[in-house]
């Protein structure tokens, strides 16, 4: 019994401990239980959330309309007063049914857009997931997951906001547009809703104007180039960027041999055909008639590359763009007639660009001449050509003044220069003009000049810091080399005039732009004015514009042309020119160029002019090279006229000061110095000349002149005193014989001369100067009178016959003596000495008896001397 007691008391303690074991895990399960549940609630309550969130953000969705599906909105365009210009999205639009969608053109845009669109119902969930971790890892907005589901509500319903809520409305409305229309019938809305440039919408139209074809006539290659042309119509228009457009379509050939559409021989093949091969040839397209057509091409580019989630053609924006639709009349009007600017036939071109000097507001632009075809190739915005002496304020002159501070006083040589290669540089003309300031050496545009200012800054600054300042002044600019200094960089005529807006806005650059606001179709708006920024200091601009001043209204400007009378204008001319070698193969004629340029500004507005041909191989004969400066100047005529128009106003940064003409380098002119050897130029604060030119400084007058009479020697001796630290200074002397004319007699280097053989009776007035080089002293003065011998003086009673009483006197310089008798006749510097009446030339002296006497001047003058002495009428 009592081993079984133990026994049982042994099951009883064993069994206890195991229920007490058991009792210790039991609240660890509760614990993970309670957890479980809440994350089930949290999960259930963040759906709620979730969904509620999403119905928020969809309830304000629009409605799916069967219309808006299939008709795009057009966009309005209004100009700088908010008028009506034109409506964008309204024309070229042909309707093609999916069953007459070839099966090519498909796949290409399948390909391209959305190969797994027969897959999904609306929203790609695998696309949608790489998107969220391009956005994750790069930023919201980054990438983008559309569907073409999602780009048809886009289109008809949206706009273009990266935000949540219209993500969630798109895809709500992606959703029911599944519901309702077949795969088919939402690809056949895709295609035909899609802007296609050239304004037109859909790929029929797009298949007419680039191909002249219908869809079932589209090779594999044409069909690629379409299909890639809605992601960026603009820049993809094969008519205006065949080789962007050749890019894209080669993206889209391997887009669709990588989805299994075609094989890798079929790509290689169509990539191999150059785009341009099958395009609509430019005088078979479909002609324009559209108002401002250069202008609304520029409105459309804008907005393309800008915002290139906006559709101008579907998504009804209205566009305020800064057009000034009377200067846009004028502009065509100049291009299209010869009332205003005579051409020398149809195919000579121009393009204009007129920007608000202050703002960057594009005022007008003019795309070209005869321009009959509609979106053509627009030569103030697409035209790239080289900029010649245009070029020099913005490459050489400005960085030298920015970052070196000269002055436009500036002192540069004008000799033969080289790069830093050997190779020799050149002017225009072939010929060196010397010493020439800043100024003159960019108003004459001489190039030997440009090179060594480049060169300069190069030294300084380093060309880096000039290509710095181009590139700020919105000209790209990838590198820099000597031989942009007499510019080399291909630039458009919009470029040019935002880079000359900045000199005439006081070192501010706005991006030249057509569009101010833009309304979406719900009323919101986006500012689309780019920001102003400082790109050069303000002396930088003033100099240069003050300098360019003197390219139209000086007399050795090269733009005088285009000058307009009382208007504070600024100005530079351009030119470009052939090599020797394309001299010869094109059979250039004598004088003939590729491009000429002109740029320029007031305070209010800035306008740059190309001219030329379309094909370089044609040359502007040197009778129309002043074609750019005549358009130049009846357009800004135009524009200003009745408009108060200030002058360039000087920053408290520079100062006005006196030069010296000729110094270099450049020196102070002195209170010595000609006025006409002065000019008036800007020096930035604190920099300008130190050093005062002493060139016309006068010297130290001699002293202590002293003259005396030797009668044992009979000669005059004329001493003087000087500082004897004087270093090179000589000694001018002049006399003049009772008082006659002043005539020069020696320069010496010794201080003192004698002169023999002087008159008798003669009264020398004797004047000494020191000189040294240009430099000269006032003249220091003496008076010596040279006695009369006792023996030769006469009682005032002869009997007519002078020999009488005097003896004929010595000759005085190269002087023929007079004849005795009458006292007739005293030639030269001779003496003569007789009664009566005496007539004297040149310079002769003539005694009459009594004292009387006769001088002749440096022209023939008849002088009498009466018997009683006193001097008779003509005498000088």
């Amino acid at each position: 019994m009592a081993e079984n007691y133990q026994s049982r008391e042994e099951r009883r303690k064993q069994h206890a401990s195991k229920q007490k074991k058991k009792g210790g895990k039991q609240p660890s399960k509760g614990i993970f239980k309670r957890i479980f549940l809440i994350l089930i609630a949290l999960g259930i309550a963040g759906m709620l959330v979730g969904a509620a969130t999403f119905a928020f953000m969809v309830k304000d969705a629009p409605k799916l309309d069967e219309k808006a599906l299939k008709d795009p909105i057009s966009s309005k365009i209004l100009d700088i007063n908010g008028e009506l210009i034109t409506e964008v999205g309204l024309e070229n639009r042909e309707y093609v049914n999916y069953e007459d969608i070839p099966k090519l053109v498909e796949d290409a845009f399948l390909a391209t857009e959305d190969v797994r669109f027969y897959k999904h119902n609306g929203m790609d969930l695998i696309r949608l997931g790489g998107a969220v971790l391009a956005n994750v890892t790069r930023g919201f907005g980054s990438e983008g997951a559309s569907t073409i589901t999602q780009q048809v509500v886009k289109n008809s319903f949206l706009n273009n906001e990266k935000t949540l809520s219209r993500k969630a409305q798109e895809a709500w409305l992606a959703f029911q547009l599944e519901r309702k229309y077949t795969k088919q019938q939402i690809f056949e809305m895709y295609v035909n809703k899609i802007w296609m440039s050239e304004r037109s919408h859909g790929v029929l139209t797009a298949s007419h104007i680039y191909f002249g074809k219908e869809l079932n006539e589209l090779e594999l290659h044409e069909a690629a180039l379409l299909a890639g042309m809605p992601q960026s119509p603009e820049n993809y228009n094969p008519f205006k960027h065949p080789d962007r457009a050749e890019k894209r379509r080669n993206i889209v050939l391997s887009l669709m041999n990588q989805h299994g559409f075609i094989t890798k021989e079929e790509m290689k093949a169509a990539q191999a055909i150059p785009v341009e091969s099958s395009l609509v040839k430019e005088e078979d397209r479909k002609r324009n008639d559209s108002p401002y057509d250069a202008f609304v091409d520029v409105v459309i580019e804008e907005v393309e590359s800008k915002y290139p989630d906006l559709d101008i053609s579907s998504d009804g924006l209205t566009i305020y763009t800064t057009l000034d639709t009377k200067a846009q009349d004028y502009v065509e009007k100049m291009l299209s007639s010869n009332d205003i600017v005579q051409f020398p036939n149809d195919e000579f071109q121009a393009g204009i660009t007129l920007l608000d000097t202050k703002t960057g507001e594009i005022r007008a632009i003019g795309g070209g001449r005869n321009q009959e075809v509609k979106r053509g190739f627009n030569y103030a915005t697409d035209s790239k050509r080289q900029a010649g002496s245009t070029f020099k304020p913005i490459m050489d002159y400005g960085p030298a003044v920015e970052y070196l501070k000269w002055g436009t006083y500036h002192t540069l040589d004008d000799k033969p220069t080289t790069y830093s290669s050997g190779q020799q540089m050149n002017n225009w003309d072939r010929k060196h003009m010397g010493k020439m300031s800043l100024r003159e050496a960019l108003a004459r545009s001489r190039n030997t000049a440009a090179l060594q200012t480049l060169q300069a800054v190069e030294k300084e600054v380093g060309l880096d810091k000039a290509k710095e300042f181009v590139n700020k002044l919105g000209i790209d600019m990838d590198e820099v080399y000597e031989s942009s200094a007499i510019g080399t960089e291909e630039v458009s005529s919009l470029e040019m005039a935002g880079a000359y807006s900045a000199f005439g806005n006081e070192g501010f650059y706005t991006e030249p732009h057509s569009i101010k606001k833009i309304e979406m179709r719900d009323k919101t708006t986006i500012d689309a004015t780019p920001k102003t920024e400082a790109v050069m200091q303000d002396y930088t601009a003033f100099m240069i514009t003050d300098v360019l001043k003197s390219v139209v209204k000086d007399s050795f400007g090269t733009g005088k042309q285009a000058n307009v009378p009382n208007l504070h204008l600024a100005g530079k001319t351009g030119t470009t020119n052939y090599s020797s070698k394309e001299k010869k193969d094109w059979q250039i004629q004598s004088g003939g160029v590729p491009d000429i340029w002109f740029a320029g500004y007031t305070t209010n507005y800035t306008a740059a002019i190309w001219t030329g041909y379309p094909n370089m191989k044609s040359s502007i004969a040197p009778k129309d090279q002043k074609i750019a400066q005549a358009l130049f100047k009846n357009l800004m005529a135009y524009v200003s006229k009745d408009v108060d128009t200030p002058d360039f106003k000087m920053p408290n940064s520079v100062e006005k000061v006196a030069i010296e003409k000729g110094t270099m380098p450049a020196k102070l002119a002195s209170e010595f110095t000609p006025k006409d050897q002065i000019i008036y130029e800007y020096a930035v604060k604190g920099q300008a000349p130190k050093e005062v030119s002493d060139k016309f400084e006068k010297l130290d007058a001699p002293v202590n002149v002293n003259g005396s009479y030797d009668q044992l020697t009979n000669e005059i001796a004329l001493t003087w005193e000087y500082p004897e630290e004087a270093e090179d200074v000589q000694y001018e002397v002049s006399v003049a014989l009772n008082d006659g004319t002043e005539q020069p007699l020696q320069v010496v280097s010794e201080k003192g001369i004698k002169i023999a053989n002087p008159v008798p009776g003669g009264i020398y007035q004797f004047k000494v100067v020191a000189i040294r080089g240009e430099m000269r002293s006032d003249p220091a003065a003496v008076k010596v009178e040279i006695p009369i011998p006792e023996s030769e003086i006469d009682d005032g009673f002869g009997d007519g016959d002078p020999m009488d009483d005097f003896e004929e006197e010595e000759e005085i310089e190269d002087g023929t003596s007079g004849n005795n008798g009458n006292g007739n006749n005293g030639n030269g510097d001779g003496s003569g000495s007789g009664w009566g009446n005496g007539n004297g030339n040149n310079n002769g002296t003539e005694n009459g008896q009594g004292g009387g006497n006769t001088s002749g001047g440096d022209d023939t003058n008849n002088g009498s001397t009466n018997p009683d002495g006193t001097q008779g009428s003509g005498g000088q």
